[in-house]
């Protein structure tokens, strides 16, 4: 159960594109891998959690108004039946720039084999100097900060 857990975190992850700039992410390909209660918390310590498939969404699509480019690289992955976890360096130009940033993401399944949590754990301090914002004006899960 494992590695058929691994190989959709992967599929889900590709959907998000392949780091070019004509590939976008598939909205509905990567819900179709949520349970409709799931929760994704953006970033630990700390981040908000975002609850529900319409919340995912928008928050996906939120993302895709300052962010293109996307890859995720996976590095180290381990799972048992119930949870994977993923070491990655992934790449994305957000509002302009450049941002590589590596993190660890954590992925709990229900029994239908959907992902019911989903953290990752990043430096945000990092991230934000090269994304130029600084503290509150991080615009993932916060869209107003796009107006500051």
């Amino acid at each position: 159960m494992g590695i058929e857990l691994e190989n959709k975190v992967r599929t889900m992850h590709d959907a998000w594109g392949d780091g070019s700039d004509e590939v976008r992410p598939d909205v509905e390909k990567i819900l179709s891998f949520f349970a409709d209660d799931a929760e994704w918390q953006l970033w630990v310590p700390g981040g908000p959690v975002i609850k529900g498939k319409d919340a995912l969404r928008a928050e996906i699509l939120n993302q895709m108004t300052f962010a293109t480019n996307n890859k995720c690289n996976e590095v180290n992955i381990v799972s048992n039946d119930r949870m994977v976890m993923q070491e990655r360096s992934d790449t994305a130009i957000i509002m302009g720039r450049p941002c590589p940033h590596q993190m660890v993401a954590i992925y709990e399944f229900n029994d239908a084999g959907l992902i019911v949590k989903w953290r990752e754990y990043l430096d945000m301090d990092d991230l934000n100097r090269k994304m130029g914002v600084t503290g509150e004006k991080n615009p993932a899960g916060n869209p107003e900060a796009l107006a500051q």
